[in-house]
């Protein structure tokens, strides 16, 4: 069973957003670098102060070695995430449910 994985990263969310498009070839070769390692869905939204990522997993162990990636902690750290502090993370086992959609 895969696992949902949520992270709320603080930093500089006018950065980030720009990024998305001016850095846009990085975020793509990244995606394609996780699918290749397990990762299923991926999403991000951009809260007050913070990114909010939400993905999905084949195991949480294929996501933290994912994200325990010098190279995309140096990415993460150019896009305006605050790689000095904790992101706060939940990862949790997915369930099949009648009302998913």
């Amino acid at each position: 069973m895969s696992v949902v994985v949520s992270l709320a990263m603080r930093g500089d969310t006018a950065l980030f957003e720009k990024s998305l498009t001016d850095r846009a070839d990085d975020f793509v070769r990244i995606s394609d670098g996780a699918r290749k390692v397990g990762a299923i869905h991926h999403r991000f939204a951009i809260g007050d102060g913070f990114v909010l990522v939400e993905d999905e997993w084949e195991s949480a162990e294929q996501f933290q070695a994912f994200f325990a990636d010098a190279e995309l902690q140096k990415f993460i750290a150019e896009i305006g995430g605050d790689v000095s502090s904790e992101p706060q993370m939940s990862i949790a086992r997915a369930v099949r449910s009648a009302d998913q959609f």
